[in-house]
């Protein structure tokens, strides 16, 4: 039988291998479900915003956090797969939220510093750190880091890649395993996080623009996720779908 630690030592396995981790976010079971039967699937990731969207929440903790944990416990009850979670910021507890996450199956989270002043971010990957060994699961904290999201228009963008790198380095050595570093970063600004980081522990998330898979993997990026993008995509098409059946169309054959 898979433990958690199994599942844990898996997922940091997965971030570490020469191959691109990539990971296709879900929102609930159905969701879970379809990733995991992908034959490339090899862990399972939550999105916060999706499944905050699916309560008619907005992004943001605006989600009660107990709602958003019985939705992680479903999935992680559901799927076989390492499942990591977008926490958020934590909700207000990073401890006793990692501790819940952790009961729910969770063997990894992201945590975000909103920018917030960086003693305050450290303190969250130590809290969530301190909580997982306590707990006795060897977590994989991705830690997240919005330099690049909350920068100005006319910020310098040496500033900008500065402070990024200040936050990750003070994240990795307040023991997160990888930085996640969200927004539209181009070729030479990756290499510079990777460079800063080590192979292995840097985290993206896909957008329109971002360099290929096996571009990210040749430059030693760890993970690639799609954070509510995937969600979007789905109901795009359902409500394509609905358009052409509530135009009459006939139900499509297969």
């Amino acid at each position: 039988m898979t433990t958690q630690n199994d599942k844990a030592a898996r997922l940091l396995e997965l971030h570490t291998a020469p191959e691109l981790l990539i990971l296709v976010n879900v929102w609930d079971v159905a969701s879970a479900l379809a990733v995991a039967s992908a034959p490339a699937c090899h862990a399972i990731a939550t999105a916060s915003a999706a499944i905050a969207a699916s309560y008619g929440y907005p992004d943001g903790e605006h989600i009660p956090r107990d709602l958003m944990l019985d939705m992680i416990a479903r999935i992680t009850a559901a799927v076989e797969l390492p499942v990591t979670a977008d926490l958020e910021a934590g909700y207000g507890d990073v401890a006793e939220t990692v501790r819940r996450a952790i009961a729910a199956g969770v063997v990894g989270a992201n945590l975000e510093d909103e920018m917030r002043p960086l003693d305050a971010a450290v303190a969250a990957v130590v809290a969530a750190r301190s909580t997982a060994q306590s707990e006795g699961v060897s977590f994989v904290i991705n830690a997240r880091t919005d330099a690049f999201l909350f920068a100005a228009e006319d910020a310098d963008p040496g500033d900008v890649l500065a402070d990024a790198l200040d936050r990750g380095r003070a994240f990795l050595d307040a023991g997160a395993d990888c930085v996640f570093v969200p927004g539209m970063l181009d070729r030479d600004t990756i290499a510079a996080l990777v460079d800063a980081f080590g192979g292995g522990r840097l985290s993206l998330l896909g957008i329109p623009g971002t360099p290929p898979p096996a571009e990210l993997s040749a430059l030693g990026v760890a993970r690639l996720s799609y954070g509510p993008f995937p969600q979007r995509a789905a109901l795009s098409g359902l409500g394509e779908f609905a358009t052409r059946l509530l135009a009459g169309s006939p139900y499509p054959a297969g």
